[in-house]
């Protein structure tokens, strides 16, 4: 039943793949290929896919933090697990900067990587595990994967709180910011605004946008941009210093993986000023208003986060396969 499935896997996969046409800018990163542990480590990827099942199974919200972990690993030294690296005596890593402090998950990680090491002992990257949890966590509510998953990572053995500080996206971002800290990784104004679209699952923190509630121009007042209702709705959330409470990112869509966050942002009802600055440049408007459609979202994403997990990536020999996700080995 299982070889079935494996064998009924690669052949999707395969004629995914035969349908790409001529690689262009973006294109996968050499080393990296669907199926990669298809001979060292056969049912690597069913592993991975069952413990993620299960846990998001028991706890939905699981979902956007593994989406979110993936996320700011790729966007700090490239998708090598260097954000599951615990600080030393000698350096503060990743995990322990400002934006990280809220991240979620990495017990999940632990489990599959235990699973992975009694299977098949130094031989499934943090890496890997880190994007499939991702499309795996996303992915459970559908009964099937939304998107293919190249595998092949290797594990870095550096992580800095400095580097996280300085590449991590920041939700008060304006426009050009977005756009400049997107184009450093390989990524474009379409990526920008599709990969945005993950915030149609999970929670925002009150502090991450509370400046858009109270005071915002000097004057005592709100961001123009929200839309008054939905400033008063977060009000009655948020205090001016609250750094504990959250929020749903996509009102009334909040556990589910839809297009509705362009529905909410068209209606100026985003939650960061990263979101809303979405509708002030011309192209990006454009893509917005296309993402409303779910069908072309879901096609666009998988496409998008594709690309996103080739950046920076480490193969063949550089690197390492941790033996544990917090520790290099």
């Amino acid at each position: 039943m299982e070889s079935s499935f494996l064998l009924l896997l690669r052949l999707v996969l395969l004629a995914s793949a035969l349908t790409l046409g001529a690689c262009t800018a973006g294109c996968p990163s050499a080393g990296l290929k669907l199926n990669f542990y298809g001979s060292s480590c056969p049912n690597a990827e069913q592993i991975v896919q069952t413990i993620i099942y299960k846990e998001v199974e028991k706890n939905p919200i699981l979902a956007a933090k593994l989406l979110r972990m993936f996320f700011h690993d790729c966007f700090v030294r490239g998708c090598d697990a260097s954000l599951l690296l615990n600080s030393t005596s000698e350096s503060t890593a990743e995990k322990d900067a400002p934006p990280n402090l809220s991240l979620a998950g990495f017990e999940v990680i632990d489990v599959v990587k235990e699973a992975l090491e009694q299977a098949c002992p130094g031989t499934v990257s943090c890496a890997d595990i880190v994007a499939l949890a991702a499309r795996d966590s996303v992915s459970f509510p559908f009964g099937k994967s939304l998107w293919d998953v190249k595998t092949g990572r290797r594990d870095g053995n550096v992580s800095l709180l400095s580097e996280a500080l300085i590449n991590i996206p920041r939700p008060t971002s304006n426009f050009t910011t977005l756009l400049q800290s997107f184009a450093n990784k390989s990524l474009d104004v379409g990526d920008l605004v599709i990969l945005s679209g993950a915030h149609t699952i999970g929670v925002g923190h009150c502090n991450l946008f509370a400046d858009r509630l109270y005071n915002f121009t000097g004057k005592g007042d709100s961001d123009p941009s929200l839309k008054p209702a939905y400033a008063e709705f977060l009000r009655s959330k948020c205090s001016p210093t609250d750094n504990t409470t959250t929020v749903i990112m996509d009102p009334g869509s909040g556990l589910t993986f839809d297009s509705h966050y362009y529905v909410n942002l068209k209606e100026n009802k985003g939650l960061f000023q990263s979101d809303a600055v979405l509708l002030t440049d011309g192209a990006a408007s454009k893509v917005v208003d296309a993402m409303v459609d779910f069908g072309a979202f879901l096609a666009a994403f998988g496409k998008s986060i594709t690309k996103m997990g080739d950046v920076g990536v480490l193969t063949g020999k550089e690197g390492e396969i941790r033996k544990h996700c917090r520790f290099v080995n």
